[in-house]
């Protein structure tokens, strides 16, 4: 049964169109967050609604949205959990369900600066996969091997990805007394 062979026809028409056109291959994306006030931050992609990220109570938040440790635990699943229908649709394997529960550890002692040999992100990642298929266990076992070595969020979680910060300081808005 196949829930998404028009995912395996797009891939296959943009793999087509970047042999042609290598330089199609390059992208930019973009995210823009804005800090407005406490720990709450409001986070924006593209077009879509506003996202509000937040922290619990125990870390001065208001726990009016996800933290973002929990958002890159979503980001994380959630592109396994496509690279594993677009590699189970290219292969033929029929997948029924697809779940991925995923645990962070941290240790806040590295956020708070109260340790310095203990990191400030999570020092490990536990994602428990779920497969409803019919599929033998070594077809399985395959695709989740291609999700490891294609899955673009495990790729920059496991590799460190280098991050340029340019810093523009602005002042504050005189305001001439009268």
């Amino acid at each position: 049964m196949s829930r998404n062979g028009h995912v395996i026809d797009a891939i296959r028409t943009l793999s087509s169109a970047i042999l042609a056109n290598p330089a199609m291959a390059e992208g930019i994306v973009q995210a823009r967050t804005r800090w407005t006030g406490g720990t709450r931050v409001t986070g924006k992609v593209r077009e879509f609604d506003p996202i509000t990220i937040d922290e619990p109570p125990g870390l001065g938040g208001e726990d009016q949205g996800p933290t973002p440790v929990e958002l890159l635990l979503l980001a994380l699943g959630s592109c396994q959990e496509i690279v594993y229908a677009a590699y189970a649709e290219q292969l033929g394997i029929q997948l029924d369900a697809i779940e991925i529960e995923l645990t962070g550890m941290l240790d806040l002692r590295g956020f708070l600066g109260l340790d310095p040999s203990v990191r400030p992100g999570f020092r490990q990642i536990e994602a428990r996969v779920r497969l409803v298929s019919p599929e033998p266990e070594s077809r399985l076992r395959e695709l989740a091997d291609l999700v490891e070595r294609f899955c673009p969020a495990q790729d920059m979680l496991t590799n460190p990805v280098p991050i340029t910060t340019t810093l523009a300081i602005e002042r504050p808005a005189q305001t001439s007394a009268a």
